[in-house]
């Protein structure tokens, strides 16, 4: 009896799989090393980063940075720090060897570099030169190319670390196709260099070009800043960021929870058309953190327009187990482990801030406003025209001021218009744009009106803006966008007293979720009563709408939870509702609020003045345009050549 063989025969697929079968292999060190580089170091900039930072977690206080052809031929760190010891140069290219963390506890972390992974990339992917000296030992240098480490040398050396890497991804050429022109490159470095300037005031950085050999151009120098922390923040953001941010930034200074906000952000009429200007920390550390940009976003929500945005420079500073850094592989990204406390703080810190402002506008309208106005041109050899100019004597003026004072007649140096009348002030026939205010008769005031800071009215023209004297200077105000603002604030002000007036919906409107979208709703139910809709659970993973804001009209009531929940998955928290209720106040303050065209008395135009000054976010419209302008006498001076 023929037996039966026990083996089933494998058909051809089969057979193909087994043979082609994927083996798990052990990596050598080279090629983990090229791979842990290819997270870590995505460009030159990235290379610039992760040295700068050793630099500083050495305790360096002055960092020279050059490089050459955008990095890719040469970068060279240059610091004045602890340095290193011969016996700890080979340990430094060693993946995972690092003096920063002992490794049990990886939330505990002060310095800006923690893993051990950026020396030994670099070394696997370019040739690297470290040389260093620690107090009390020789100098010393290590050389490693593409992953082969030669011996340790004696070498000379003052103090500090000298870190040289050339050829950057030679031994992964690949590499080189993804790499942008040298002015890219290099500009990214600067801006690497930048902000890392920012987070350390206290530190001086120099960047060098050297391209072509030779000492090369310095692109960038900040020398190391003195005096309390703000005061030192301040000059390095005004020598990092320029003079208008300084001027025109808000102190902001909170803490909350054991966590603290300090910085400076800028006024909204100081805003820009891209999000270029925002420099945002978390214990010093550089960081490009979506919940953090969304934060300060919304701060400035209620003052910007879609197509601006603000300009800022916010640290963060908690304990480090309340921040998690190890989430990214370029540390750029951190996550709270109270994400809504760290928002909250910057959102409402801003705020206050900017309604601590008041009336402030940015000095750059001004700057503007003049630089439209054409002075003079120079004289023919470049130098500016000189004027033989006398400035009249206090009593001079007085004089010519009472030979002008109204009621008194003119001088007869020119025929009068027909059309005048005996007065000297009196208000111009409609023919003309223009018309000058006189002075009520009230009894004389402890401070004179022009001593406030929007000053006192003069005149009108062409029926849309109004001309202030102040002690120094003059005022221009937009006078139906300042009263647009101020109506605006005024409906914001009753609403938030009185509440959201609603409108119950006589048939709820049912909304099919998924199970995780209706929890996340449903976990803001509160939040979004507050402002009128009324959801709420209606039996699996439906809600149901049974309110919605009564000035909001006729309301899609499922396009509207759809965007509520869209802003929660991309931002964690929404506004969406919030930001259609202003932008109807916005629109009624607009149309209830005094219009171009209207002339004005003067007691109106002052009372105007005075309620600017007291009503916080006044020198700014509800679209972010400018308010008013403040020109200096100097500066009018100077248009005509009296400087």
């Amino acid at each position: 009896m023929a037996t039966l063989d026990p083996q089933i025969s494998e058909n051809p697929v089969q057979q193909a799989t087994k043979a082609h079968r994927p083996v798990i292999r052990q990596l050598d060190d080279s090629a983990i090393n090229r791979i842990a580089a290819g997270e870590v170091v995505e460009r030159p900039a990235s290379a610039v980063k992760e040295l700068v930072e050793n630099a500083i977690d050495a305790g360096a206080t002055r960092i020279t940075v050059e490089i050459a052809d955008g990095g890719k031929t040469l970068i060279r760190v240059i610091d004045n720090g602890c340095g290193m010891t011969p016996e700890d140069l080979p340990l430094a290219l060693s993946r995972h060897a690092t003096s920063k963390i002992d490794g049990s506890d990886l939330l505990n972390i002060h310095t800006f570099g923690f893993r051990g992974e950026a020396l030994p990339s670099l070394g696997a992917v370019g040739r690297l030169t470290i040389t260093s000296r620690a107090e009390g030992h020789d100098a010393a240098q290590i050389r490693v190319a593409g992953g082969h480490l030669e011996p340790v040398k004696p070498a000379a050396l003052r103090q500090g670390t000298i870190v040289e890497l050339r050829d950057l991804f030679f031994a992964t050429p690949a590499r080189l196709k993804f790499m942008r022109t040298d002015r890219a490159e290099t500009q990214a470095i600067s801006d690497t260099v930048k902000r890392l300037a920012m987070a350390e005031p206290a530190v001086g950085f120099t960047l060098r070009d050297v391209s072509g050999g030779g000492e090369g151009r310095v692109s960038f120098r900040a020398d190391p800043m003195s005096g309390d922390l703000f005061d030192a923040l301040h000059g390095r953001l005004a020598h990092v960021i320029g003079r208008e941010f300084a001027e025109n930034a808000l102190k902001i200074d909170a803490t909350r929870e054991g966590i603290r906000l300090y910085g400076y952000a800028a006024l909204p009429t100081y805003s820009r058309g891209a999000a270029v200007t925002q420099f945002l920390f978390v214990n010093t550390r550089p960081v490009k953190d979506k919940m953090l940009t969304g934060a300060l976003r919304a701060a400035y929500m209620d003052f910007l327009s879609r197509d601006r945005h603000p300009a800022a420079a916010l640290f963060i500073d908690c304990d480090p187990t309340l921040v998690d850094v190890n989430v990214h592989p370029a540390k750029s990204e951190v996550r709270f482990r109270d994400p809504g406390l760290a928002r909250g703080l910057i959102v409402s810190s801003l705020r206050h801030a900017l309604a601590e402002a008041g009336h402030r506008a940015s000095s750059t309208v001004a700057g503007a406003t003049l630089g439209a106005m054409r002075p003079e041109q120079p004289t023919a050899t470049g130098a500016p025209r000189v004027y033989q100019m006398d400035r009249p004597s206090l009593g001079a003026r007085n004089s010519s001021y009472a030979a002008q004072a109204p009621g008194q007649p003119p001088a007869p140096s020119y025929p009068a218009p027909p059309s005048a009348e005996p007065a000297g002030f009196a208000e111009f026939s409609g023919a003309y744009s223009g018309r000058l205010v006189e002075d009520a008769a009230v009894e004389p005031e402890a401070h004179p009106v022009e001593d406030l800071p929007l000053g006192a009215a003069r005149g009108q023209v062409h029926e849309n803006y109004i001309i202030a004297q102040t002690r120094d200077g003059m005022v221009i105000v937009d006078q139906h966008a300042a009263h647009e603002r101020l109506v605006y604030e005024k409906l914001k002000h009753q609403m938030a007293e009185n509440g959201v007036a609603t409108q119950g919906l006589l048939i709820p409107e049912i909304v099919e979720l998924s199970d995780g979208d209706c929890a996340r709703l449903l976990d803001v139910a509160d939040d979004l009563a507050k402002f009128g809709l009324g959801i709420e659970a209606f039996g699996g993973s439906a809600v149901a709408v049974r309110e919605t804001p009564a000035i909001l009209g006729e309301v899609n009531a499922e396009a509207m939870i759809r965007d509520i929940l869209d802003e929660l998955a991309d931002q964690g928290e929404s506004q969406l509702v919030q930001a259609r209720l202003e932008a109807i106040l916005s629109r009624v303050a607009c149309h209830g609020s005094i219009r171009s065209g209207r002339r004005m008395r003067g007691e109106e135009m002052n009372a105007l003045l005075r309620e600017m000054e007291a009503t916080p976010h006044s020198g700014q419209c509800n679209h972010g345009r400018p308010t008013y302008v403040e020109l200096k006498l100097a500066d009018i001076e100077r248009l005509f050549g009296r400087s």
